[in-house]
């Protein structure tokens, strides 16, 4: 019998994980995939992304290229390795940063909405993280938080805003206590859903997972589940249908802001996960439908931006305080409600 016919012997099948994706913007310049490339990922020469793109390990818009390819505003590129990302790897992408502040022991960063934390299933990179460790030689990390360097606390992959990060051990020790205790003063504006009653408040209730579905927070009032949380908010402005609201955390509980509004009855506008993605208040005319849509369209997030941050400096033992006003997609929707009441 003859066992060397090809067909005796099928090639094995190559699954690949993608280790990095990204998205060109929309007013990116015709640039070579190569050139690209080597530009944005750290320590990948332009021989060694040859070389991918050659064993078809590169994709755009979900198919292999070539090294000569010029790539297009809007183009989706892949880069697809044979093994897994490791969970506490953590790759440097050079990834423009939004600094607000920066001394030797922290960094003070304005994450733009869309761009999530730190890496994860689903999101290995394109993260805060992955920016951050092209931007730095060393960061620290905590006990339990592998391969998230510097993060000291996060804020939603859709929320917009203030982060702090510890470049030394030694701040990110104090801003970790600080964070733990409580005394960290966090301001964040929302955009919700409704008119409440009274012009301000305490929502106390533990917030834990969904028994219905596990990516959701619930509201606990008696206790019974979840971790203790607190938030004071009050209103800003009234725009009949939705409300600017002022929220200060007591607590930084997962989703919190999120789920305590949703339990008080005005969830955040356009927050798909709590609700808040469909008409709640007003009309039923066919031109406030329209209205309430194109609102959606043009910030197609939860309308939640973390707009202070106030703390002791770990090292100067200073009192700071850093703000940062409304990103544009959000201050666009307020400013469209606006018109809107006011037109009425």
């Amino acid at each position: 019998m003859n066992i060397n016919r090809e067909e005796d012997f099928e090639e094995e099948e190559v699954e690949l994980f993608e280790h990095f994706r990204l998205l060109v913007d929309k007013g990116q310049a015709l640039t070579r995939i190569d050139k690209f490339l080597s530009d944005k990922i750290a320590n990948a020469t332009r021989n060694k992304i040859q070389q991918a793109i050659d064993n078809g390990a590169i994709l755009v818009n979900g198919k292999p290229t070539k090294s000569n390819y010029k790539i297009k505003p809007k183009d989706d590129i892949q880069v697809m390795l044979a093994s897994p990302p490791k969970e506490t790897e953590v790759y440097s992408e050079n990834i423009p940063l939004d600094i607000i502040f920066e001394d030797p022991y922290l960094l003070i960063v304005n994450k733009p909405p869309g761009m999530v934390v730190h890496p994860a299933h689903g999101n290995w990179s394109g993260t805060l993280v992955n920016g951050l460790v092209y931007y730095f030689e060393n960061l620290p990390e905590m006990k339990g938080n592998t391969g998230r360097p510097g993060l000291v606390h996060r804020i939603d992959k859709d929320t917009s805003g203030l982060l702090v990060i510890a470049k030394t051990e030694e701040a990110m020790t104090n801003l970790a206590e600080q964070f733990f205790h409580h005394t960290i003063d966090r301001t964040y504006l929302a955009l919700v859903w409704g008119e409440p009653e009274e012009d301000e408040g305490t929502i106390t209730g533990h917030v834990g997972r969904s028994a219905k579905n596990r990516k959701v927070m619930d509201v606990y009032p008696d206790g019974s589940q979840g971790k203790h949380a607190v938030t004071h908010w009050k209103v800003l402005k009234r725009l009949r249908y939705v409300s600017l609201i002022q929220c200060n955390l007591e607590t930084g509980r997962t989703h919190q802001i999120r789920a305590h509004m949703k339990f008080l009855g005005h969830p955040l506008f356009n927050d798909e996960m709590y609700g808040g993605n469909k008409i709640r208040k007003g009309t039923q005319f066919s031109k406030y439908k329209t209205f309430v849509q194109n609102c959606f369209d043009l910030m197609p997030r939860q309308a939640l931006h973390a707009m202070s941050l106030g703390f002791i400096h770990p090292i100067t033992k200073e009192k700071v305080y850093y703000e940062v006003p409304l990103p544009l997609d959000f201050q666009s929707v307020l400013d469209k409600w606006g018109a809107y009441v006011n037109f009425e």
